[in-house]
Parts: structure tokens; sequence; C-alpha cells
């Protein structure tokens, strides 16, 4: 075991203490042993164990009533008992009275070390569930955006020292990812902050109406054109203009941008004067804008006007514990909208978020935490109040090796079973997965079309 653990064993056999005592320690767990579970009670209170392992019959106390005397009095203590083989009525009281598992008689101690090292890694997840308010209150210092990871520190130092340039930037992640949150902490640190902060997805509005929203309109432009009115790029005068999904900005406006970025005037449709703005353009997007440019759907010279600073959300399924922190905060929001008393997560509830690869990132995490807060009838979230597709999660492997020369692979399958893992794991970016394989992108290509990869192998 890698880790250091401390293990409480309490048990009257006097040799198979001796030798659960010796083959423990010798796996890696500091031991301390009890002939009665009235002195492992006691013996508690001055070693810091992270489980206890006992046997369910011995005189006195019994390991039933251990069981649930430590529940009572140490709960984050997980406690394995050890019952004869066969005897799950004596398995299912000690799991009522509060026992975490059990293994059954004669022990295996391989499986008994996994069922130990499982109960361990459940007491410290708990014990980061229990810390999680407190390191809210350190974490939530970065404008909206939460996060302890080296990846979120890093994307918060890069954001405080661009954030007074106003130079563009494109902010680059997959979908659900807190991108516009990025963009409003750029402009809530910067000297436009007292400016208009505007926001328009690319994706969202008509390619017929969306020239008229970023440029504006005289009256009778057009046939609708009752009045005149001020284009989202006058609008955001003085402040930040947010283009959301750039990628799906049609080729047709993208010269029109460009002009508007370049000469730092915008003319609004049927106006024959241009009007002079003063913007700091943000741009954001969940495709391979590179790809795109390559495949000539948007304009190379416009990329690089808008990508003079990139910037990458990463993905939640790469911020580890921030998982719980995001988790944590959700529920104080919608636990005090539902005016529901939810003091926290479960252990097992934690395991689950943290097992799943959240393909829709913050997003979904959002969304599955306000229906578990909406379903849960505790006063702590289970994994009951999961989705699906979250509590039956199994997690996968990338199998190279097989047992027999039947089962081997050729280095091609290999390569491009390879090539779809790492297309999978940068959520379907292949700029980035590119990158992580050291191939140029006119390679990557290759390869696809050369092993025939389609994107459905690799989407998310």
């Amino acid at each position: 075991m890698r880790v250091n653990a401390r293990l409480l064993i309490v048990d009257d056999d006097a040799a198979l203490l001796d030798l659960l005592e010796t083959d423990l320690t010798r796996r890696g767990f500091e031991v301390r042993t009890c002939r009665r579970a009235d002195e492992a009670a006691k013996r508690m209170v001055e070693f810091e164990c992270d489980a206890v392992l006992t046997d369910l019959n011995m005189p006195g106390m019994s390991g039933v009533e251990l069981c649930r005397k430590i529940a009572e009095t140490r709960r984050d203590v997980p406690v394995v008992v050890i019952t004869a083989f066969g005897s799950m009525d004596a398995a299912v009281s000690a799991i009522r009275a509060g026992a975490y598992d059990f293994v059954t008689k004669p022990i295996e101690l391989d499986l008994l070390t996994l069922v130990l090292e499982r109960a361990v890694k459940h007491r410290r997840l708990g014990a980061q569930v229990r810390l999680l308010e407190e390191r809210l209150d350190r974490a939530d210092t970065f404008e909206r955006l939460i996060g302890e990871s080296d990846a979120m520190r890093t994307l918060f130092d890069r954001i405080a020292r661009i954030a007074n340039s106003d130079a563009s930037v494109l902010i680059t992640g997959e979908s659900g990812t807190g991108k516009e949150l990025i963009a409003r902490a750029l402009h809530e640190r910067s000297a436009r902050k007292s400016g208009p902060f505007i926001a328009v997805n690319c994706a969202a509005v008509p390619e017929t109406l969306l020239e008229s929203e970023l440029f504006g309109h005289v009256r009778g432009a057009f046939t609708d054109a009752k009045k005149a009115r001020k284009g989202l790029l006058q609008e955001a005068h003085g402040g930040t203009l947010l283009l959301d999904e750039i990628g799906d900005l049609p080729l047709g406006l993208q010269p029109k941008l460009l002009r508007v970025l370049e000469e730092r005037c915008v003319r609004p449709l049927g106006e024959t004067q241009s009007v002079p703005i003063d913007i700091r353009l943000l741009a954001s997007t969940h495709q391979d804008i590179e790809a795109a440019v390559e495949e000539g759907r948007f304009r190379q010279d416009l990329f690089f006007r808008i990508n003079v600073i990139q910037l990458e959300a990463p993905p939640l399924r790469e911020r580890g514990g921030d998982i719980l922190l995001l988790a944590q905060r959700f529920l104080q929001e919608f636990a005090a909208r539902a005016r529901k008393e939810i003091e926290r997560l479960s252990e097992s509830f934690a395991e689950r978020l943290l097992a799943y690869p959240w393909p829709g990132n913050v997003r979904e995490l959002r969304n599955a935490m306000e229906r578990a807060v909406a379903l849960t009838r505790l006063n702590e979230l289970t994994i009951d109040d999961l989705p699906d597709r979250i509590r039956e999660h199994k997690p996968t492997t990338m199998p190279v090796w097989g047992e027999g020369a039947e089962s081997l692979i050729s280095m091609d399958a290999l390569e491009r079973r390879y090539i779809v893992h790492v297309l999978h794991a940068a959520g379907g970016n292949k700029t980035r997965a590119a990158r992580i394989l050291s191939f140029d992108r006119k390679t990557m290509y290759r390869k696809l079309e050369h092993f025939g990869i389609t994107e459905s192998e690799f989407s998310l």
C-alpha cells in the first residue's frame, strides 16, 4: 500500500491477530492490536486510526456493539468486520450497526487488503467532504470562478496578468467549462469594469439577424427596420464585447468584423458614415477553430486578429478535487433556493462525482446537483439522488496487452487505438490531441485518414 494508513485490529484469537498484524504491517499499515472490544473503544482515544478491523464474536462487548459505539462517537472511522463463512445475518447486523464492509473466514489476505484500502480511501474522502465549506471560503476569491487545481491556478494567474491589456483574447474549451465566466473575470479585473459587458452567442442568432445585431441599422435599412437601432458593437463602447461561439460566425460577416477590429469603427446597415468605437474584443469557442481555418470555414486573418492571446478553460475531468468544491457550492445554492437544510455530500455520493468523466463539464455537474437537491429527502445527498449515468458509470481503460498470442494486436492497431484514446481524452479537440501526440496538424489529419478514424469514435 503506497499511502501510510493506521489500523486497529480487534480479535480474541491470538494466532489470527499475530498473522494479521505481521501481514498487514508488511503491506504498509501501521497496526495496533486489541484482544477485547471494550479495550479497543478506549484505545481509539489515544490511537488516531484510519480504519478498524474487528471480529464479531468476542467475549464481553461484541463486534456489533463496537460498530455501534464507533458509529456514535467516531463516525468518520470505517469499521471492517470479520465474520464466519455463511454467517450473513451477523454481517447484515454489523452493517446496520454502522460497519463499512465485511470479510469472511477463512480470510483471503489480498482481498482483505483491498477492502481496507477502500475503507481508508473512504475515510479520507469523508474528511475532504467535511472540509469543503472551509475550502470554498478560501477558493472563492477569483470573481465567480472556483478552483484550487493546478489547471485553475494557472488560469487565474494568466487572467490576472492580461486583464488590463486591450489585446483580443480567444477563450477555448469544451462546452460547459465556464468560458463566459472567464470572459467576465477578464472584464471585472480590467480598467473597463465600469463600462458595459456585452455577450452575444453567434450560434444562437439566425444569420439574417446577426449582422443587424452586431452592427446596428438605420431606419428603413431593410423591411422591418422601422426605427434606427444601435448594434452590440456600439453598445459595448467603453467596455467589453464577448463573441461566444465565434466559430459559428457566418463567413459573410467575418470580413466585416475584421474591418471593425482593424479600423475601430463600425458602420450600421444603411448608414453612409462610420462611427468610432472603443471596445475590447473577447471571443470564445468549443470548436477546433484552427481546423476550421484549414478547412476554409473560418478566415485565417480574422483568426490571427482574435487570437492575440489564448486562454483554455480546462475540462472538469482534469480538475480533480475542484469537482467537490463546485458540488458543495451548487449544494449551498440550490438548498437555499429550495429552503432545504442539506448539510453535506455523503462519501459515496462524492466518490461517484470523482469517478465520473463529466463530458458536459461544469454545466452537467450543476444540473446533476440541482436534480439531487430537488430529489433528496435526507439531510445529506446520497448516490440514490444521482442520475443513472453517473451512479452506474464504470471507469474505462485502454487495454493493450493480451494474455495469449491470439489476443495481441499489431502496431497499426495499437497506434489507432491510442490516437482515438487521446482524442477522447482531449474532448475531441484535434489541435490539443495533436500537441499531446507530438504531431503537427498535417500529420494528425493524415493519421485520421489513414486509420479511417471518424468523429463518432472519440466525441464525448
